[in-house]
């Protein structure tokens, strides 16, 4: 049996008492209840969560946007399945859903935002991506609809966010490149507007000025998140006249192509070019020589960024009492083979 209706005539009671004695309201008798709870667990009641959510005004889902489109179906990176496993445990303990909401990259994101919001699909949103100017930031806030940005933007406002530490990977690939002897060292970054890529490359100059080394415009290389844009970035490096002897990379995917290239070319990452990736992964760890990168723990950060959505909205504040989250999430660096000192 299905539906509250159903069940009322079976009980021969109204649907009201029905409904207010499944929902546990004080103004019905315990034996009501009882026979009530009795008959629903012997007759296979099922509750239309959509109706009730609808009278509550609530989906109980949060939606959770990433990028789909050519290139991002064709990386391996297992970035979202990692955050999401963390936001999905944040969520379960109060019986929210969680909805993947992936943004072809052919439509404006902020337009396909605006969809969700108008067809009212969730109480929450996870955006990724940022850009330096997001237009998704000053819609979500107009609609009132709370939401946490996984990555910093120049797009002001009182919103929550958590963001990787870019600076610091940066900052300590150059570091440890200079100390190894080199000088010329290069950076693979994203091919569109994402704002991670304006701070990589804003961390990469103030790092430069502060080993007093020169910033040269065509050491930086943009390419897509993939092993197709390490190969992009690897062969562009090798046709500059002056060829750098180290790169840092941006994504985890980009370092397998970059491998490749180089092998083509004769040349051995670590040796003739040293190189520092970006996250330690599943693929990033069968190759060779090791590569020097970066680790952090996805799932506990898809857990801060579950509790600091549900800290933004009133039915968990008090439950989560953050107030607006605003942090950098650090990452560990992990030594490999890969970055060899300088030759010559």
């Amino acid at each position: 049996m299905k539906g509250i209706r159903r069940l009322a005539q079976h009980l021969d009671i109204s649907i009201g008492t029905v409904s207010r004695a499944l929902n546990g309201k004080p103004d019905v008798n315990e034996k009501t209840r009882q026979r009530v709870l009795a008959a629903a667990a012997e007759l296979g009641y099922v509750a239309n969560q959509a109706g009730r959510s609808l009278r509550e005004g609530s989906t109980k889902a949060i939606g959770f946007t990433i990028e789909s489109g050519t290139d991002a179906a064709g990386n391996g990176d297992n970035f979202f399945f990692g955050v999401i496993d963390g936001v999905q445990t944040v969520f379960g303990r109060h019986h929210l859903d969680l909805v993947v909401l992936p943004c072809p990259t052919e439509e404006d994101p902020s337009q396909y935002v605006g969809r969700m919001v108008a067809r009212g699909m969730v109480d929450g949103m996870i955006i990724s991506a940022t850009h330096r100017r997001d237009a998704r930031i000053e819609l979500l806030a107009n609609a009132r609809l709370p939401f946490i940005a996984l990555g910093r933007s120049g797009t002001v406002g009182p919103h929550p966010w958590i963001d990787l530490d870019f600076e610091g990977v940066i900052n300590r690939s150059v570091d440890r490149l200079v100390a190894k002897g080199h000088r010329r060292i290069a950076i693979g970054l994203p091919g569109n507007d994402v704002n991670l890529g304006f701070v990589f490359l804003d961390g990469y100059r103030a790092a430069l000025v502060r080993h007093g080394l020169p910033f040269d415009p065509s050491l930086v290389i943009r390419a897509g998140s993939s092993e197709q844009g390490g190969y992009q970035i690897a062969h562009e490096m090798l046709a500059l006249p002056d060829r750098p002897t180290a790169v840092v990379l941006i994504y985890e995917m980009m370092a397998i192509g970059l491998y490749r290239r180089l092998n083509e070319a004769g040349l051995r990452p670590g040796h003739d070019i040293a190189v520092v990736g970006f996250r330690e992964g599943p693929q990033s760890r069968f190759l060779s020589p090791s590569l020097t990168c970066f680790r952090l723990s996805l799932r506990d950060l898809g857990v801060a960024l579950g509790e600091a959505l549900l800290a933004s909205m009133p039915a968990y504040a008090d439950i989560y009492p953050q107030g607006l989250v605003r942090r950098i999430w650090p990452l560990e660096l992990i030594p490999g083979d890969s970055d060899g000192p300088a030759r010559g």
